[in-house]
């Protein structure tokens, strides 16, 4: 009996979405991700069903997202409460809740194209932008490689997605959709021997998504000192050694000029020190002074010297009534005399990593958060502008929080920059280089430089086009010096956010619905 294509269209479209996720970082493959969803695209126009277009986009969405996160189970690797193999099942999970969105979409599509093809291409642009924003939304929202992700070029240029400013970055993901549709056209094109007509058609994609890049560059006037001191995940939290990584993280900092005013920024989880005062003792006792906080404090002080200003990574702890009840993940601005002049608490935290959602019905069947400790971390308010003074004014998103589109900069008081103090150690070999291509991103949405410090790579100064002006590699210690690049006047986005991408969202379901009843009026 001959196999049918039919038979095989569930691993068919498994594999699309997994050729898909090769756009993204490390290995940056956008033409495989336009000809998978060229693929997706022929597929739920041929659905019968909004039914069965839904069935479509949840199994491209379920190879899409594994391959895409799969940097997930290598965290698991860097704990012992919870068996590393559940790394690889738990990013299946995620696969399979995640790909619902995909399946929305293409739902939301097919309904409202009806019969009409050419209805379908903007009526599913439009829907995925929709489904996106709900995925970076709904349930604390994981925001991770939106499909725009792709339309973003290699260190020195910004590519397709120099357009954000005006778009966003969900509505860049419709429009990459639509690229897609194109290069659908141009397959269907070339079918019918029109192969000049398809291929000019074919080229009008790759030549967007390849766009030179001519920036105003130039150069600000706060000077920085930005480490990244090589502190892997497997020795990070070993108490034997936090004196040694002090020390490492204290010679990189030294100032290259005495009384030189400068920032200097040291990432998330590189400090093992408490730095304020009022916890119980045995919290002190393992940290690089044992008892007084305020020695560490000044210790910190005498090493980035007069003039300077630390912006560091650190944990404060929340106490009520006498006893510890969770912990923040902080960034503390200290002063060369050791004083605490300001802080940033992490508002979006990473659900089973800084906390354990349900703890009261998963821990006892041996569930914990990936991140080593008891205590679960509580969210601050959010976006907030730290003024430094004569440092200029910090916005902070610290790690996982710079992926949030439209939710790394306090609108009512705009920072000169953006600083992303991060732990990155936990991530393999993809999930670094897909964290700064986020980073990036939030940069040329805001039009702000952001300012990128990890434990082990890659910390990169990043301008207010997406540009990395300058970076330093994984798995190396080292230090940046420079400028921070100025910032731009506020984007389109930056005073509208994601209502801007939604609004794309609805002009191109509009635009489907009307070509939808012309269709119907023929």
């Amino acid at each position: 009996m001959p196999v049918t294509t039919k038979r095989f269209a569930p691993l068919a479209l498994i594999g699309a979405g997994a050729l898909a996720a090769t756009g993204f970082q490390p290995l940056a493959l956008w033409p495989f991700t336009l000809a998978a969803l060229a693929f997706l695209i022929h597929r739920i126009e041929q659905a019968g069903s909004a039914r069965r277009a839904a069935l479509a986009g949840w199994l491209f969405g379920l190879g899409y997202f594994t391959l895409g996160n799969n940097w997930i189970a290598t965290a698991f690797t860097y704990q012992a409460a919870m068996p590393a193999w559940l790394g690889w099942i738990a990013v299946l999970l995620l696969a399979i809740y995640l790909a619902i969105y995909p399946a929305l979409a293409a739902f939301l599509a097919k309904w409202l194209a009806k019969r009409f093809k050419a209805a379908l291409l903007p009526a599913f642009a439009g829907c995925w932008i929709i489904a996106e924003y709900l995925r970076a939304t709904l349930f604390t929202g994981f925001a991770w490689n939106p499909l725009a992700m792709v339309a973003l070029g290699g260190f020195g240029r910004p590519g397709l997605a120099a357009i954000a400013p005006w778009t966003g970055t969900y509505a860049l993901s419709g429009i990459v959709m639509l690229l897609a549709g194109v290069w659908l056209m141009a397959w269907r094109t070339a079918k019918v021997g029109k192969l000049h007509v398809a291929a000019m058609t074919a080229a009008l994609p790759a030549a967007l998504m390849m766009l030179p890049w001519h920036g105003k560059g130039g150069e600000g006037h706060l000077a920085y000192t930005l480490v990244q001191p090589n502190i892997g995940q497997d020795t990070i939290n070993d108490p034997s050694l936090y004196e040694r990584q002090f020390q490492g993280i204290g010679r990189l900092s030294l100032t290259p000029k005495p009384g030189s005013t400068r920032i200097v920024l040291w990432p998330e989880g590189g400090l093992p020190d408490y730095l304020r005062p009022g916890y119980p003792q045995f919290f002190y006792n393992a940290t690089t002074f044992g008892a007084d906080p305020a020695l560490a404090r000044a210790r910190i002080g005498r090493v980035i010297g007069p003039g300077s200003l630390l912006l560091t990574g650190a944990t404060d702890l929340v106490m009520e009534r006498g006893e510890v009840t969770g912990a923040r993940n902080v960034v503390t601005a200290l002063d060369a005399g050791g004083a605490i002049r300001g802080s940033y608490a992490k508002a979006h935290l990473v659900p089973y990593g800084e906390y354990l959602p349900m703890r009261a019905w998963l821990a006892p069947l041996g569930l914990s958060r990936l991140v080593s400790g008891s205590l679960d971390f509580l969210p601050g308010p959010g976006p907030q502008t730290l003024d430094m003074g004569v440092h200029g004014k910090a916005g902070v998103q610290i790690c996982y929080e710079i992926i949030f589109s439209g939710e790394v900069a306090d609108r009512a008081h705009r920072p000169d920059y953006i600083f992303n103090p991060s732990n990155d150690g936990w991530f393999g070999a993809w999930g670094p280089p897909q964290h700064l291509a986020q980073a990036r991103m939030r940069a040329i949405e805001e039009g702000l430089p952001v300012l990128r410090a990890t434990t082990t790579g890659i910390s990169a100064v990043i301008d207010a086009d997406g540009v990395v002006r300058q970076s330093v590699p994984r798995l190396s210690a080292g230090r940046i010096d420079g400028m921070v690049p100025p910032a731009h006047a506020p984007t389109l986005f930056a005073r509208l956010g994601n209502r801007l991408a939604l609004a794309w969202a609805l002009l191109m379901i509009g635009a489907a619905l009307v070509v939808a009843r012309r269709g119907g009026g023929r």
